[in-house]
């Protein structure tokens, strides 16, 4: 049967309250500015005609002025620049990065493509992935997501962005405190046949791996017959950046709640499964149930906000996992996006 898939600069102005001046980048041989007019995200960072277009290379020499204007903008893409492969572009991150993460406590289908560098979501091309932040859903998180455009689909594929300070912004207040207040509540099922099973999840065939896994990072878990797997965590709606000291919206509920699920989907899901059943859903943290017109306020929110631009072979888009989310949009063609992720968070620091 086929599977149905539902550093050194942030730390020295860490908790800085108010608007900070940022370095200059274009003296560097490079051209700066917003790829849209008047939007901030994605800052865009080209190189001019009599400079390398070496993106490591220009890196090594520019790393911390470019985390620098991460912090400001959350969001940048490098166009014009010569990377050559899966490998290159891992050593591009790690120009920046210093610690890239393994893809663990998994929510969708990816693959390895070279070291630690992986697929995008491999999710049918027909289908949207909303717009979201990196393991979110979790109490653990990277802080920086970097994808690389090796090939650009015929039609679409674009990755829109929205900068998650805005969309905390345009949240409506009493819904937003209502979240805030209560938190979210992530259900998981494993091993229906639908969704990834605990195996690739928790990257173990283990059961004692996966208890010690939950209990480690706060999951309720309870196996069910049939080697099948419910897990239960409470995370926060929003979060407050280490380093800008700034409110984000930063959580999946939009994502695992069965009402956001295509309609033809989600009324089979719910014929198929009892609600406690279902392979993914979200409640409030005090297990209560979310209103349907709350989410449509939070999916209205990443819409005002949300920037969408075509690819262009060998483009890297680089964002701040906590101030900028990402999505996919429905392609034709092969599409080949490879995402690296790096910077290991954990709530506890914040």
């Amino acid at each position: 049967m086929q599977t149905v898939l539902i550093g050194d600069l942030e730390t020295a102005i860490r908790r800085r309250r108010g608007p900070f001046s940022m370095p200059d980048v274009s003296a560097q041989n490079v051209t700066t500015a917003p790829l849209r007019p008047g939007r901030s995200l994605p800052l865009l960072i080209e190189p001019d005609s009599s400079s390398s277009k070496d993106l490591f290379a220009w890196l090594s020499g520019n790393h911390d002025k470019v985390r620098a204007r991460l912090l400001e903008c959350g969001g940048i893409l490098f166009r014009g620049f010569r990377v050559e492969s899966a490998d290159a572009f891992q050593g591009v991150i790690e120009t920046v990065s210093n610690r890239l993460l393994d893809y663990s406590y998994r929510s969708t289908p990816r693959t390895v493509v070279s070291g630690k560098i992986y697929s995008s979501t491999e999710y049918p091309p027909h289908q949207t992935i909303p717009l979201h932040n990196e393991n979110s859903y979790a109490h653990d998180w990277p802080m920086k997501i970097w994808f690389f455009s090796q090939q650009c689909a015929e039609t679409g594929g674009e990755t829109p962005i929205a900068d998650s300070r805005r969309v905390y912004q345009n949240i409506p207040a009493q819904v937003r405190e209502q979240f805030e207040h209560k938190g979210i509540l992530y259900v998981r099922n494993y091993g229906s046949g639908f969704d990834l099973p605990w195996q690739e999840v928790f990257q173990t065939t283990s059961q004692s791996d996966v208890e010690s896994y939950c209990n480690a990072n706060g999951i309720a878990f309870e196996w069910l017959p049939a080697d099948r797997l419910r897990t239960r965590q409470i995370c926060r709606a929003t979060a407050r950046h280490p380093a800008t000291d700034e409110m984000v919206w930063f959580n999946q509920a939009h994502l695992f709640h069965v009402s956001r699920l295509p309609g033809e989907v989600r009324d089979a899901m719910l014929t198929i499964f009892a609600e406690e059943d279902l392979p993914r859903n979200v409640y409030y943290g005090d297990g209560s149930p979310i209103e349907s017109a709350n989410l449509d306020q939070i999916c209205e929110a990443y819409e005002k906000v949300k920037v969408v631009f075509s690819w262009t072979e060998e483009d890297v888009l680089l964002l701040d996992n906590m101030l900028t989310a990402h999505g996919r949009n429905p392609f034709t063609g092969k599409r080949q996006v490879v995402v690296g992720m790096a910077e290991p968070h954990s709530e506890c620091e914040n």
